[in-house]
């Protein structure tokens, strides 16, 4: 037997897992690994309580749809008591495509619309309806984009059509949502849902600007459409200043959809909304949305979370990591920019600061070389070029130095074997200084920035940034002629 060739296998054969624990995880031979990408397992893989609790419930009764249970009352009522007053429904589901299908039910029974708005590049999920509005998969597929289907720029400011330097990048990257809206309303079409992420995880962690989710969710609103804000992958305090990632924009959708955070690796995923919203669908029925392990092993969770404070943790780690990452960018070009929130964080790799040239080579090859170290990551964004840091949430300050010490000791390694931009022995010149990732992440100033030596010479990093420019160009004309 062997694996479908468009199931993804990150190491290949070369990793048989058989066990994890915590922040951890060991093969075959019992090898440990640090984990640094399996957001699933929240509040840490196999975390006693969360197992003990699902045993216990496991030996009572598994399965009780369409009767009253304890543990499903009680889950419903956590889970809503933690939302906005408007948010008040909930529904209990299997998996986050599930739960983004059923958003989109939700939003076109209320609506009576069809079409929807969503990101360049965003993913929403495997099953066929959200299949069909995740550009991720329909750029990659034979199959053409739906004619209800309309795709706003992705609102990143390091690679996108505004950049950090752009005076209000968040009101410039609405108003193309705004015109999407006109458009399809000339063409007889209104819209009945704009679906996003908080944070655009699967575009290498993008944070859109601060103001441009009010703004755009009133622009849909104003035109009768619903605003799905899909948060399987950030929820429940993994970007460690708020509990739900959309608070942290001043923001409430209305609808909400999670799913991987919930159940700590067990299948489990929530749609939440307005009563309004709710009464317009006709019956639903999900077999083992809901059923008393999943609902129990989410109860657990949510106690993990709290006795163990894993929400200021994220906070503090997620700083701790993104300082030590930002301080390594005064060290080597090929580290684009930092980005992220608490443990959702995205390391973007470039052939040099300056063109900002995806190198999904250089990223790749980064990745192997942290496995050897016994370090899991993995790579994402459409060019696949930004390393992901999606951790359980009881990583610690020392996970986080050691990932960015043995970052800074691979990137160092990869230096000394190739021609160096700034220097002749593939080392980092022409800086004096700390030395050392422990040094800058204890706050020494560095006297010079230096590049690293992955790259190429100063002709190619010019051919490279006129690329970058020519591709920027083209897709803002792109978008203007869908405008």
């Amino acid at each position: 037997m062997s694996n479908a060739p468009n199931c993804k296998l990150h190491y290949g054969q070369s990793l048989r897992l058989t066990r994890a624990s915590k922040q951890y995880m060991y093969d075959d031979t019992s090898t440990e690994y640090l984990d640094c990408i399996s957001n699933a397992a929240h509040v840490g893989h196999c975390h006693p309580h969360v197992v003990s609790r699902g045993q216990q419930q496991m030996a009572r009764l598994v399965w009780a749809q369409g009767f009253l249970c304890d543990a499903l009352s009680l889950y419903l009522k956590e889970l809503t008591d933690m939302m906005p007053e408007q948010l008040s429904v909930c529904y209990l589901v299997n998996s986050g495509s599930e739960a983004n299908d059923l958003a989109l039910r939700l939003a076109r029974s209320y609506t009576r619309r069809e079409d929807v708005v969503v990101l360049e590049g965003a993913y929403h999920g495997n099953v066929g309806s959200v299949a069909e509005i995740s550009p991720r998969l329909f750029a990659r597929s034979r199959c053409s984009r739906k004619e209800y289907v309309h795709v706003a720029p992705l609102p990143d400011t390091y690679r996108g059509l505004y950049r950090e330097d752009e005076p209000q990048p968040g009101a410039k990257y609405a108003a193309h949502v705004e015109r999407l809206l006109d458009t399809a309303q000339a063409r007889g079409r209104s819209v009945a849902a704009f679906v996003s992420e908080c944070i655009i995880t699967s575009c290498g962690m993008v944070v859109p600007p601060s103001d441009y989710f009010s703004k755009v969710y009133s622009l849909v609103r104003s035109r009768g459409g619903v605003c799905i804000m899909d948060e399987v992958q950030t929820a429940l305090g993994r970007i460690g200043t708020h509990t739900w990632a959309f608070e942290s924009y001043g923001v409430v959708p209305d609808i909400l959809t999670l799913g991987k955070t919930l159940g700590n690796g067990h299948p489990m995923s929530a749609v939440v909304t307005r009563r309004d919203i709710a009464d317009c669908m006709s019956d639903y029925y999900s077999t083992f949305g809901g059923n008393p392990v999943s609902c129990t092993v989410g109860l657990a969770v949510l106690e993990v979370m709290r006795n163990e404070q894993l929400m200021t943790a994220a906070t503090n780690v997620g700083r701790h990591l993104k300082d030590g990452l930002t301080q390594l960018t005064l060290k080597h070009s090929c580290i684009g920019c930092v980005r992220g929130r608490g443990l959702c964080i995205g390391v973007e790799i470039v052939t040099n600061r300056e063109s900002r040239k995806p190198d999904a080579v250089l990223a790749r090859e980064i990745c192997l070389r942290l496995k050897d170290a016994r370090i899991i990551t993995a790579t994402l964004a459409p060019d696949d070029n930004v390393l992901q840091l999606t951790p359980p949430m009881c990583f610690t300050m020392s996970n986080a130095r050691t990932f960015v010490t043995t970052l800074e000791r691979v990137l160092n390694d990869l230096a000394s074997s190739a021609p160096c931009q700034s220097g002749s022995n593939g080392s980092v010149s022409g800086r004096s200084g700390p030395e050392t990732v422990e040094e800058l992440m204890a706050g020494e100033p560095l006297d010079a920035a230096c590049s690293s030596a992955h790259g190429s010479t100063q002709a190619q990093a010019d051919a490279d940034a006129v690329e970058e420019q020519e591709l920027a160009a083209k897709r803002r004309r792109v978008y203007e002629e869908v405008d």
